[in-house]
């Protein structure tokens, strides 16, 4: 479903990380950990083909990423590190403008994933009078929508609480289920079995000024 080969990145002359190897299968979820500044966005934006600054390769079915791009974007979810949420709409209105971008189910559809997401009575509030918990979980209430087959989730607990970070780890583990991809960047670890954990950013003995990922 997604591979990397010999993915590397390096930013103001510092390499974030290198030579980074992994295949992931159907029903998959690789947990990305590292300190901060350590390169866990800029390798969840190489995976999402946000960014081509970056040496090897990216493979979404067995397709070199660069070749399949537009098939890709209609496979993928991808949540940023910023919630991507418009102030001046209700979470109603953005999670609507993200469904007509992505073809994505329907209005009642909508209700209910923001309701799964912990926003119930909250729908037809201005985002701009909601807490950055509440910005996170409109953009987590994408989760609930008919989505792509590759989740990518930067950083998707900052905010959450333990019942957030719970229902969370379910729609993952159900993602996972159906077949589906999830890698997340994260500090803290979700609830899930079986899952394989990426570290980056770890000094090598003898070598601290050189990061590298195991």
């Amino acid at each position: 479903m997604l591979e990397a080969r010999e993915l590397g990145c390096e930013r103001d002359e510092r390499q974030l990380f290198a030579d980074l190897n992994f295949s992931l299968e159907r029903g998959d979820v690789l947990r990305v950990e590292g300190p901060n500044g350590s390169g866990k966005s800029t390798l969840l934006r190489c995976l999402a083909g946000l960014t081509s600054d970056h040496e090897g390769q990216v493979f979404w079915r067995g397709m070199e990423l660069s070749r399949c791009r537009e098939a890709f974007a209609l496979d993928l979810l991808y949540l940023g590190h910023r919630p991507g949420v418009e102030a001046v709409l209700t979470p109603l209105e953005n999670l609507a403008w993200y469904q007509d971008l992505a073809a994505a189910g329907g209005r009642a559809d909508a209700s209910a994933a923001l309701d799964a997401a912990g926003l119930a009575g909250y729908e037809l509030v201005p985002c701009a009078q909601l807490s950055a918990g509440q910005h996170r979980r409109v953009a987590l209430a994408r989760l609930w929508l008919k989505a792509g087959d590759v989740w990518l989730l930067d950083e998707p607990l900052t905010y959450i609480d333990a019942e957030g970070t719970n229902a969370i780890a379910e729609r993952i583990e159900a993602h996972r289920r159906g077949g589906g991809v999830v890698v997340y960047a994260t500090h803290t670890g979700l609830p899930l079995d079986g899952e394989q954990v990426l570290r980056i950013g770890m000094p090598v003995a003898g070598s601290p000024a050189r990061d590298h990922a195991r």
